[in-house]
């Protein structure tokens, strides 16, 4: 009985000491509809008086807000070990994380800019400058981080990819990416408008901080190559890492860990 009670009392603590995860609903006035998002909280959440950091992190292509705690439970770990809010949104059946130019109905940079971060803000306990918000993301969400980090640079001081289609022009029968922007013989333009690659232009060194890695094996390890590539000639500093691995959960639920770390340093100044 005596151990019961030990047990239940250890529980209890570690129960009181763990990261809160919760699962709220954003309106989004351009969409005119309700966007579920998953907030980590982190264990001092309730006692500190003073903001944390938040990293946005966006997911994949036919995920959604839970994905990321379900790709990378450690998240919960890490919202404790280096006292960040983690927000999670849902980005959409295909939507890229950009304002679709022939679909209305997508208009996910003006939520996540202009809704999101400012109701994320409003209603917890943030660091509200720049230098404390990152954003990234895996795949159709590391472009989405990326794009959205390189076009808002005054709303986000750091930002990366991971195994990111960080330019979506070789694929254009892909991932719905038609349905957003139109064929690439009509509506040329637009993909050149809403690729990484091209939004890069737009840099300064010293704009953002940068973090970008791929797997050997990832159907996007040539993009990503062609990125960091760029980068270098425009003299854009950049973490740039190459390491076994695939498209797949057991690669990106490794590399955000680098991320957040990244992350970490830059939010400390380091």
């Amino acid at each position: 009985m005596k151990s019961l009670i030990t047990f239940l009392l250890l529980f209890s603590s570690f129960e009181l000491l763990a990261s809160r995860v919760d699962t709220i609903a954003v309106y989004s006035n351009s969409m005119k509809k309700q966007i579920k998002c998953v907030v980590i909280t982190p264990n001092s959440y309730k006692k500190k008086n003073t903001g944390f950091p938040v990293v946005y992190l966006l997911h994949g292509h036919s995920s959604n807000y839970a994905g990321w705690i379900k790709e990378a439970p450690q998240l919960r770990q890490k919202a404790d070990e280096l006292q960040m809010i983690f927000v999670c949104p849902d980005g959409g059946y295909g939507s890229w994380y950009f304002d679709s130019p022939v679909d209305s109905s997508f208009k996910y940079e003006t939520f996540m800019i202009k809704e999101l971060v400012p109701y994320v803000d409003a209603h917890y306990k943030t660091l509200p400058q720049k230098k404390y918000r990152a954003i990234t993301g895996l795949s159709m969400g590391g472009h989405g981080a990326l794009y959205l980090g390189i076009r808002n640079k005054e709303v986000f001081g750091s930002a990366g990819s991971i195994c990111g289609g960080v330019d979506i022009r070789p694929f254009p029968k892909k991932w719905d990416l038609e349905k957003r922007l139109g064929d690439t013989i009509c509506c040329k333009q637009n993909w050149e408008d809403h690729t990484v690659i091209n939004a890069a232009n737009q840099l300064k060194n010293g704009d953002l901080q940068l973090i970008i890695d791929c797997g050997l094996g990832d159907f996007f390890l040539a993009v990503n190559r062609a990125l960091h590539q760029k980068l270098m000639q425009m003299n854009i500093d950049h973490d740039y890492t190459e390491r076994p691995g695939k498209h797949d959960k057991a690669y990106w639920s490794n590399a955000v860990d680098f991320h957040l770390l990244f992350f970490k340093k830059g939010f400390e100044g380091k």
